[in-house]
């Protein structure tokens, strides 16, 4: 009904799409990038950006409504963030994509699709009916894309690594960001792969590269003159925490201070094994907490300690846990010293915190310099 009112907006646009668990947002704004410094009419939607919408992949009105906002304000190419919630709804009915990339998939969201494998489904299903897949080589889904989604039909499938041979890598394509972490040459690599589908020349790419900012909350740093630093990310999956903790630890002088918590009302799991993660590579913890919804705060803390006394901290000692995320911030940066790392995850870009299902007004941006000005 959504495409019928809006008259099929995707018949005038080249759709991309972009899933994974981790990666998508950073990627979705590379690609954008890019275009547009090749003087390409780009509109996009994604977790940070999305103009209006409280989540990744809004309903089919609301994305169908924008869409032909595109359409009449003459873009050519629209990039959309493409979760797997949306997908497995059937919220991006209608898209007509044209080219498909996928960053990873990691366990999570089990607690909505129940196995990996129906996780990996979902996520397969935005390449149903695409030009170009560009697939992560190195990822344990592409085995599953290449051989069981993808292979028998008329799709031409581009792979991109590191660690394994592909199409396109950092050796057959040279190039320089000033994004930190393995993962954001992953997120670079999808985004080169896509623009050379589209015929971006390999200059503009590598200008567009080296002139990317870090999106909103992702690895975004405070600089307000400390002589340590401070980083936001949105990092809330096990698998973000491999990525970041590892990256930060080898650009660190000092410590990592890390202070974290988990999203109520969802995956109960993932707790323990986050809390183990960051008790590897960090060196003091504080645990607080994030959107909690109907969750008891304490309740959510007390199933991520166990990871964090099985990763070797001691509470009081190099772990403490502070309900109220204003104050774990705080003492966070109080304890820092110079060279150290404060890094505050799980809440990035967002301007606002569910607690006990309502919302309240929150940045953990603007609450960092608030403390760093006190």
């Amino acid at each position: 009904m959504a495409t019928i009112f809006f008259r099929f907006p995707t018949k005038n646009l080249f759709v991309i799409g972009v899933t994974g668990t981790d990666g998508k947002t950073t990627t979705v704004h590379l690609i954008t990038h890019i275009l547009k410094a090749a003087g390409k009419k780009t509109a996009m939607i994604s977790t940070v950006s999305a103009p209006g919408f409280h989540v990744t992949t809004p309903d089919s009105w609301q994305l169908q409504r924008f869409l032909r906002k595109a359409v009449d304000e003459k873009k050519e190419y629209v990039i959309l963030e493409a979760t797997s919630h949306g997908l497995d709804q059937h919220r991006l009915f209608g898209c007509n994509f044209k080219m498909g990339v996928i960053t990873n998939v990691t366990y999570e969201h089990l607690d909505y699709h129940g196995t990996w494998k129906n996780y990996l489904k979902a996520k397969a299903r935005l390449f149903n009916g695409v030009k170009w897949a560009i697939l992560n080589r190195d990822d344990a889904s592409y085995r599953y894309l290449d051989t069981e989604i993808l292979r028998y039909r008329d799709i031409k499938i581009i792979t991109y690594g590191i660690k394994k041979k592909a199409d396109l890598t950092p050796e057959t394509f040279k190039f320089k960001t000033n994004l930190l972490g393995e993962f954001n040459l992953y997120n670079c690599l999808a985004a080169i792969s896509a623009a050379k589908i589209l015929g971006i020349p390999d200059k503009k790419i590598r200008q567009s590269l080296l002139s990317f900012e870090p999106v909103s909350g992702r690895l975004e740093e405070i600089d307000e003159g400390q002589d340590f630093k401070i980083f936001i990310d949105f990092a809330h999956t096990p698998n973000a925490f491999r990525q970041i903790l590892p990256a930060l630890k080898k650009i660190t002088q000092g410590k990592i201070i890390h202070v974290f918590g988990c999203t109520g009302d969802r995956e109960r799991t993932k707790r323990p094994i986050m809390g183990e993660i960051s008790a590897k590579f960090s060196d003091k913890i504080i645990l607080t907490h994030e959107d909690t919804y109907s969750e008891d705060p304490k309740k959510i803390i007390a199933e991520i300690e166990p990871g964090v006394e099985k990763g070797g901290k001691i509470l009081a000692k190099n772990y403490w846990k502070i309900e109220d995320r204003r104050e774990a911030i705080k003492k966070a940066i109080e304890m820092a010293e110079k060279g150290d790392i404060v890094l505050v995850t799980g809440v990035g870009h967002q301007n606002s915190l569910n607690i006990g299902g309502k919302e309240i007004s929150w940045s953990d941006q603007k609450e960092v310099r608030k403390i760093l000005e006190k």
